[in-house]
């Protein structure tokens, strides 16, 4: 509606610019930065270096990557392995272990004057050795990111029973082995990332104006810990934000340079990003190689899983997550009794890797979507039946996989059987053929999946009863998009039976947020929902005992419904009346004086396990290699859908963004050189319009056994089966060139390739 304000909306009276200077090396040492020559340059107000920031104190950034935590599978560290956590400092002391690290920040007049400066920045470097992918730089003899870190193994660890699963192979009839690697994406939100930063000198006071997923109160607490002051000394403020998708929910350098510049320079400091910087410098996601094998019967029941998953965590550990999340899901909804997998975490020289939609489910579900597929193409099952034979039965929940993950409740075949009943699954041979008079090869695939969802456990829901004829309602959580301004209210509409309008939201500022551990991993509506019911329990608790005592009646005899506190002999108080006479009436007891407030601050560890089955159907054009995607189903079971239009969005979304990594985007370093070879939209293709048809998303609502609501989360569903379900549905499309595989992202040279190969193959 233009009525938002975004990070780089925001500019301070008598602000000043920020243009970073950034490494063109992916590793090397730094000798000597001189910057005589750009502090020369008129508007020029200061050039800080990692000294700098040495001589003020700034520490490394606080990450946390967090490598065990339930509801997760636990994993096992080798004997005395331990995990290595980097210090990643706002700007590197002597150091660069990427292209685009900042090495120094010009702070000017304008932009353009600061722009003019970094170029003078004179930069010594000492070049070292670099390398890319993750498999390579655990290589005897590859460069060591970190010297300290052997093999650049920052984590190295196993899940499941390995003994059960080799007996479990030993015994089986077949085997089928798979190869991937879910390649390397970045976000690419609509707002570039901009920072704002001030500094009050009257009270010692940091303020940081910008937008993340990890929400005002972490943020303040890592900027708190980076600039080495008290958390009482830092405010966290927060506007509308452009885009996150995960890769926004980690703590940046730019974050702390701008709040310690301000008080450098006594002005406010503004730092906005251009899209080359963001390519450059923004947390990128995925990168993880995974072999894995799968063992069948005769029958087709499936008999063990195992394999290796290999994530790329690029120059410094922001999140184990992806890898750990990954490793409790690769069984998926499929009942296979015996899984072992192990697990590397390497450190590259490359932009870090953090968390991104649906992080590392969408790899483990490519894995065995994929495995399924190959194994029924390969032995002569049906793809349908195969699955069918091996879902987990609702019978059987909560079901404990063979990593040790508990599954609450589900009903995964109906899920399927929906998804196939809507995409008219049995009417795809006539498709096809239709397709085929047109010149066109037509695919179909289906796809099942399930997530593993928890994320910060706390979270806090407070409600004031205004005098202005309002409820306020403040919260921790972040929205980049899912809509928590209309969803939350709504929830307290229903609950306190109050138009919709008289909810004031408010979020997003350390002043009036206390607690709040922001939105990811599917957490917001997930505990926001258990916090905002205990609060208007109390709320209501309250109100009842203070209109017991304006109506004069038993407290036990006191109701509430439509909006308002009744007695049974006649009489009623709205919500506002009641708060009117706790702040007034000096008769009511002391703890129920002062207005009617309620709180709920919960710590809630139990995980969300949103699932669900998608199809589409897909029409290659043989000559060119050239994919659309023609037809998408997606059942997705939320549990309880508290805004089926929000939910409805959130798939459509979820689905693109999948659909962008299978067929389209790629962040692409050059193995030799390290050097980022896509970093433009002119070379990082994005999805468009017309990429997708119309979706056809229907919402399941199984209530989860986990949540006091029945709620499971809902914004991830169509990014975790998008990139199996679209390379499975290609894959068949092209079976009559006898084609087995299409690797990420199927761009229409590789399709076409893949066609090729399969010819020279038969001749």
């Amino acid at each position: 509606m233009g009525q938002g304000q975004f990070s780089a909306d925001i500019s301070p009276a008598g602000h000043c610019h920020a243009v970073m200077v950034r490494s063109p090396y992916p590793h090397a040492k730094i000798r000597a930065i001189d910057i005589s020559q750009a502090m020369a340059l008129p508007g020029v107000i200061a050039v800080l270096t990692g000294a700098d920031a040495a001589v003020d104190g700034l520490g490394p950034i606080p990450h946390n990557p967090d490598w065990v935590g339930p509801p997760d599978a636990t994993l096992r560290l080798p004997p005395d392995f331990d995990v290595y956590v980097t210090e990643n400092t706002a700007l590197p002391l002597d150091t660069v272990r990427y292209v685009g690290e900042a090495v120094a920040m010009v702070v000017a007049e304008t932009v353009a004057a600061a722009n003019d400066a970094a170029e003078l920045v004179d930069v010594d470097y000492d070049v070292l050795p670099a390398v890319v992918h993750a498999r390579a730089a655990m290589a005897p003899g590859a460069p060591l990111v970190w010297p300290a870190c052997s093999e650049n193994l920052a984590l190295t660890c196993d899940v499941g029973d390995e003994e059960a699963t080799e007996r479990a192979f030993a015994n089986a009839a077949h085997i089928v082995k798979f190869d991937g690697w879910i390649h390397r994406v970045t976000g690419s939100p609509m707002e570039p990332r901009a920072v704002v930063g001030e500094y009050d000198p009257t009270d010692g006071r940091y303020t940081l104006r910008t937008g993340s997923g990890a929400g005002v109160v972490r943020s303040r607490e890592r900027l708190a810990v980076t600039l080495g002051v008290p958390m009482e000394n830092c405010r966290a403020v927060f506007g509308d934000m452009g885009g996150n998708f995960g890769t926004r929910n980690a703590f940046f350098p730019e974050y702390a340079l701008m709040p310690w510049a301000a008080k450098r320079v006594g002005r406010a400091v503004k730092w906005t990003a251009t899209r080359q910087e963001c390519f450059l410098s923004d947390y990128q996601a995925r990168d993880l190689a995974s072999v894995a094998e799968l063992a069948l019967d005769e029958d087709g029941n499936f008999l063990g899983l195992r394999g290796v998953n290999t994530m790329n965590l690029g120059a410094y550990t922001v999140f184990f997550w992806p890898l750990r999340k990954g490793l409790s899901m690769m069984q998926s909804v499929y009942r296979i009794p015996h899984v072992h997998f192990k697990g590397h975490a390497v450190l590259t020289n490359t932009a870090p890797t953090a968390v991104y939609r649906s992080a590392g489910r969408p790899e483990a579900i490519y894995m065995i979507e994929r495995l399924i597929d190959l194994a029924a193409d390969a032995h002569g099952f049906d793809r349908v039946k195969l699955r069918r034979r091996n879902l987990i039965p609702s019978t059987a929940m909560p079901y404990t996989n063979a990593v040790g993950a508990t599954y609450d409740s589900g009903e995964y075949e109906t899920a399927m059987d929906t998804a196939l009943d809507e995409a008219d699954w049995n009417g795809f041979t006539a498709r096809r053929a239709a397709s085929a008079e047109r010149g066109l090869c037509r695919g179909v695939g289906v796809a099942n999946y399930i997530e593993i969802t928890s994320g910060i456990p706390r979270e806090r829901a407070e409600l004031k009863v205004c005098d202005d004829g309002f409820i306020e309602l403040v919260v921790g959580t972040m929205s980049s998009g899912q809509g928590h301004e209309t969803s939350f209210p709504q929830l307290l509409s229903d609950w306190l039976q109050i138009p919709f309008e008289k909810v004031r939201y408010i979020a997003n500022d350390t002043d009036r947020v206390s607690v709040g551990g922001g939105s990811h991993s599917g957490r917001s509506m997930r505990l926001v929902s258990i916090a905002l019911g205990e609060a208007v329990e109390e709320l209501l608790a309250n109100g009842k005992a203070i209109a017991a005592h304006i109506l004069q009646a038993p407290l036990a005899d006191i109701v509430f419904e439509d909006g308002a506190f009744a007695a049974p002999g006649g009489g009623s108080v709205d919500l506002w009346a009641v708060a009117k006479a706790a702040a007034t009436l000096d008769s009511l007891p002391d703890k129920l004086r002062g207005g009617l407030e309620g709180a709920g601050d919960i710590t809630n560890r139990a995980g969300g396990y949103p699932y669900g089955s998608h199809v589409c159907e897909v029409e290659v054009d043989p000559d060119t290699g050239h994919v659309d995607i023609v037809a998408w189903t997606g059942v997705d079971d939320v549990g309880l859908a508290v805004n089926p239009a929000i939910l409805h969005g959130q798939a459509h979304g979820a689905v693109m963004q999948g659909v962008g990594q299978a067929l389209l985007e790629e962040i692409h370093y050059d193995p030799d050189s390290a050097q980022l070879l896509s970093g433009s939209f002119m070379d990082y293709a994005m999805p468009r319009a017309f990429t997708i048809p119309n979706l056809k998303t229907v919402i399941m609502e199984v209530p989860a056994s986990s949540h006091p609501h029945g709620i499971r989360p809902g914004g991830e569903g169509g990014t975790t089966p998008a990139l199996g379900l679209l390379i499975n549905a290609i894959v068949d499309a092209l079976s009559e060139f006898g084609v087995k595989h299409v690797a990420m992202p199927a761009t229409p040279q590789r399709v076409w390739q893949a066609i090729q190969d399969a010819k020279d193959h038969r001749l």
